[in-house]
């Protein structure tokens, strides 16, 4: 029997969410961080630049602060002035140098200047915060211990009606539940890269999505009901 149509139930929302997940993976099968890195400190580095800033221009501005500051030792000790020089154009110069002297401070100081692997320790850094840390331990270490949720993580997890909460670690959680713990880094690598080549954030391409049969927003779109992309995320039968 067919189910009478209704609010998504909960067993509902993680089959769709597979198969949103398959099909973006099918979409992006090279999806990954976009922020050039050779090591875990570079990445920190990176990731605490990426703040307000698009990863283009990070990228542009790392290779120069990287041969100034190759090592948390180097940059533990640097003038900030120097530092903020360095990397003015990626916003918010100030407090991202403040940030940036101060883990590597707490890295060279507590940590003989590697950057830690575990959760609890990366988030006692300065300017570290939970995407931070998932940034690093998936990227850097390989290990899953949560979702990285960004701007595009956020916008992409709500019009996708994977989460309903606004909150960063509240989106994560709803995530985490709907996800194998094995996908959690790539599943944030393939939301990023979505949103960043189709799903905008001012004018989104319905039209040249690969997961609109599975995505209750794109009935709200203008002409989606013209082109017949906007039925229900139920009606797709295929992966």
């Amino acid at each position: 029997m067919k189910r009478k149509a209704g609010p998504e139930t909960g067993v509902e929302r993680a089959r769709r969410a597979r198969r949103i997940f398959t099909r973006l993976h099918r979409e992006y099968p090279e999806a990954h961080c976009e922020l050039d890195f050779r090591t875990p400190y570079e990445l920190l580095v990176a990731t605490i630049l990426s703040a307000q800033c698009t990863d283009a221009r990070v990228n542009q501005v790392t290779p120069a602060f990287f041969r100034r500051f190759p090592t948390a030792g180097s940059l533990a000790g640097a003038d900030r002035e120097e530092v903020e020089e360095l990397i003015r154009s990626t916003g918010f110069f100030r407090n991202k140098s403040k940030s940036l002297i101060g883990m590597a401070q707490a890295v060279a100081g507590r940590h003989g200047g590697r950057v830690p692997a575990e959760m609890a320790a990366l988030r006692e850094l300065p300017g570290v915060g939970r995407k931070t840390a998932n940034v690093v331990l998936g990227n850097a270490f390989g290990v899953n211990e949560g979702v990285a949720v960004d701007t595009h993580v956020t916008r992409l997890g709500a019009r996708l009606r994977l989460t309903r909460q606004t909150k960063p670690e509240r989106i994560e959680a709803d995530l985490m539940k709907l996800f194998p713990r094995k996908h959690w880094g790539l599943l944030s690598h393939l939301l990023i890269w979505h949103g960043r080549r189709v799903c905008f954030a001012r004018r989104p391409d319905c039209d040249g999505c690969a997961v609109r049969q599975l995505c209750p927003s794109v009935r709200l779109r203008p002409g989606a009901a013209s082109t017949g992309k906007g039925a229900s995320p139920r009606s797709s039968a295929s992966p």
